[in-house]
C-alpha cells in the first residue's frame, strides 16, 4: 500500500515540482557561488531586488524618513550595511578595520542625510571591492572565508528587504523595480 501511495504521489507531483529545479547554468565552484551571492545583493537582479536598485533614486530627505514605529530609515540601513560590509572586507584583505566600540546602534545612527549621495556611492564601491577581492583570492582563502562571505550576503539581503519595506511605507517604491515571478 505504501508503495502504491508513493507511486501515486510521484505521478501527481514529479520530483521537480516540490521545489525549483536547480539552475544548471549557474556557478559550479565556490568562487562562482560566492560572487553570485555578492552580486545579487549588489547590482544583479535575481530572486530579490539588489541593493543598488533598492536605494536608487531617493533624495536625501526620503533617505532620512522614518515611520512612527521606530523603523530605521533607508539611509540608516544603508549606512549600517556600508559599515559592516567595509569592516568585513578590511579583515578579508588583512587590513585593520575601522575603529568600533561595539555599539551596533551607532552603525545605523551615524547616518548623515547631507552625505546621502556619498553613502550610495560607498555602498556600490564596497560591494564592487568585495567582488574584486573574491574574484582574485586564492582557493584556500575562499574556503576559509566562505561562511563569512555568505553571512555578508545574507545580511545584505535581510536589510535590503527592510529598505524596500520602508520605501513602501513611505510611498516611494516603484513596484516595477521589484522582482516579478
Amino acid at each position: 500500500m505504501k508503495k502504491l501511495i508513493l507511486v501515486a504521489l510521484l505521478l501527481i507531483f514529479p520530483l521537480g515540482s516540490f521545489g525549483q529545479a536547480p539552475d544548471v547554468t549557474g556557478p559550479k565552484d565556490l568562487r562562482g557561488v560566492l560572487l553570485e551571492m555578492l552580486k545579487t545583493t549588489h547590482n544583479q537582479k535575481d530572486w530579490f531586488v539588489p541593493g543598488n536598485t533598492a536605494i536608487d533614486g531617493l533624495t536625501a530627505a526620503q533617505a532620512k524618513w522614518t515611520d512612527k514605529s521606530g523603523n530605521h530609515s533607508v539611509g540608516q540601513l544603508t549606512n549600517h550595511l556600508n559599515f559592516w560590509n567595509g569592516e568585513q572586507l578590511a579583515k578579508f584583505k588583512g587590513q585593520k578595520p575601522p575603529a568600533f566600540n561595539g555599539n551596533n546602534d551607532e552603525t545605523f545612527n551615524d547616518f548623515d542625510a547631507a552625505k546621502w549621495a556619498e553613502t550610495v556611492k560607498q555602498f556600490d564601491q564596497v560591494m564592487t571591492d568585495w567582488e574584486k577581492a573574491v574574484a582574485s583570492a586564492d582557493d584556500a582563502k575562499l574556503r576559509l572565508w566562505a561562511a563569512t562571505i555568505e553571512h555578508v550576503a545574507q545580511h545584505n539581503a535581510y536589510h535590503i528587504g527592510q529598505i524596500i519595506y520602508v520605501r513602501k511605507l513611505q510611498g516611494v517604491w516603484d513596484p516595477d523595480k521589484g522582482v516579478k515571478g
